[in-house]
């Protein structure tokens, strides 16, 4: 069976049962969903959650799918280890898509008064956003000069029943068409897609050079074809294995106070004038279920660390063949941390700037370590700072790197009447690697491997026991 949103579902049940839990009661999307992920975050829990009921829809709603990092593996079938070199190897071999007369997506085709927003359980998710939002869904556009078509994940505040905006990011694809468009005085056809098999929507998310090739990289994350259906209200194409599909239309020169809404850095930055779409159709599976991202927390973050994981390890291997690892931790995802085997002083700036370059907003902290580094573990990057780092020949600012402005709230300098102005970012680079060959450096103080590896803890472990523990050791004395 081809994959989609219900078949990984289906496999986290199977796979990772404590991973997903069912809420049963009718549940209010204006902050009661995310109240309840809100609630598991501070215990440090983040199951995948799924609402059998919302409040004033028929549809379901799932949250949290891919709010940790063994998830987003399972979704490529693999281990955390080797999630990202796997991902950048798939990569390297684009899966086109195949074309299909119709699928599940087509199964309710609303039209006219029926395609209304307010049909479907759109959560409302921190205290300050403008309203409700669409968080994991992927819009579809043509480049009207290329014909190539292009998928980015962007946020939508619902403004009315057919009235949805669009925040297109500087430097992102998505604006540079829409900006075709405008500047041609052309009305932009659009699709959103929501809800679909998580590797489908890293592929709308990669790194990926030039606008087009998201359905080939979505494909080689599936390790299948992605199956595309032509829209009901345009020629757009659209995942026919999809829960529900927006179609819509921007018009040049239409734009609408947009904002604000919590961003994945955890702040309220950006809001203003951005273009919105007036819906012209929505087609649907008959128990469509529908697929939110927990805007603002932990999900948001993970969910956009491994594309760019896999991105950056693809890119930094070209440069510096020895490299092990890269992490985009979610908690931070302004920092990257690169581990390599180390082979002249020279591959430690090359590691750096290939990231910087596959990742040129968001990335404000780069830090260099060595192969026996675990880059996944923080306090060991943090130790290998603290002992191999010198800030006299390992340290590098670059100035005016990116910006201005962005959702990063240091992209911009505050006023006491309330203003505030954009300005452009640094970016740190850390070299914490030892010196290359033929140098030396002390060895570091660890058990025998062999030996850690033939610990079989769970035999050896027990719980305390007070009485036997210390009525034997007073009777030792």
């Amino acid at each position: 069976m081809p994959k989609d949103l219900r078949t990984f579902i289906a496999e986290v049940a199977e796979k990772r049962p404590q991973d997903i839990m069912m809420v049963a009661e009718n549940i209010d999307p204006r902050f009661g969903m995310t109240a309840v992920a809100a609630a598991l975050e501070r215990r440090a829990q983040f199951p995948a959650l799924f609402f059998r009921r919302s409040r004033g829809s028929e549809l379901p709603v799932v949250m949290n799918l891919c709010a940790t990092y063994e998830r987003l593996a399972l979704a490529l079938g693999t281990t955390v280890q080797e999630m990202v070199p796997t991902y950048a190897e798939r990569q390297a071999h684009p899966i086109p898509p195949t074309i299909v007369e119709t699928g599940p997506v087509k199964e309710l085709i609303w039209t006219g008064a029926d395609a209304d927003l307010r049909r479907l359980p759109i959560p409302t998710h921190n205290a300050l956003d403008g309203g409700p939002y669409l968080t994991g869904a992927s819009l579809v556009a043509r480049d009207p000069t290329t014909g190539a078509l292009n998928i980015g994940l962007y946020r939508h505040q619902i403004f009315g029943p057919q009235e949805i905006g669009v925040w297109f990011m500087q430097g992102h694809h998505g604006l540079y068409i829409q900006q075709a468009y405008e500047e041609r005085g052309e009305p932009m056809p659009v699709a959103i897609i929501v809800g679909h098999h998580p590797a489908a929507i890293m592929g709308t998310i990669s790194r990926i050079p030039g606008i087009g090739g998201e359905y080939e990289e979505a494909g080689a994350l599936l390790q299948e074809p992605i199956e595309l259906v032509k829209c009901e209200t345009s020629d757009l194409l659209v995942p026919a294995r999809a829960e529900i599909v927006i179609e819509g239309v921007i018009e040049p020169g239409a734009y609408k106070q947009e904002g604000p809404f919590a961003e994945w850095p955890g702040y309220y930055t950006e809001q203003g004038p951005k273009p919105y779409i007036k819906v012209t159709a929505i087609t649907l599976r008959h128990d469509a279920i529908f697929y939110d991202v927990f805007a603002g927390h932990r999900e948001h973050c993970v969910l956009g660390s491994l594309p760019r994981m896999g991105s950056i390890y693809r890119r930094v291997k070209q440069v510096v063949p020895g490299l092990k690892a890269v992490n985009v931790p979610a908690h931070v995802r302004m920092h990257c941390y690169i581990s390599f085997k180390k082979r002249n002083e020279a591959e430690a700036k090359k590691a750096a700037f290939a990231a910087l370059l596959t990742e040129p907003e968001n990335l404000k902290l780069i830090i260099l370590v060595d192969d026996d580094i675990d880059v996944y573990n923080e306090p060991e990057v943090m130790w290998a700072l603290g002992t191999r780092f010198r800030a006299d020949k390992g340290l590098q600012v670059i100035h005016d790197w990116s910006g201005p402005g962005g959702l990063n709230p240091a992209g911009w300098d505050y006023f006491p009447d309330g203003t505030k102005q954009p300005r452009m970012m640094p970016v740190v680079i850390m070299d914490a690697t030892k010196p290359a060959p033929p140098n030396w450096f002390p060895p570091r103080a660890q058990v025998p491997e062999e030996q850690i590896a033939a610990v079989d803890l769970d035999r050896l472990l027990r719980p305390f026991d007070q009485r036997a523990a210390l009525g034997q050791a007073a009777g030792a004395r």
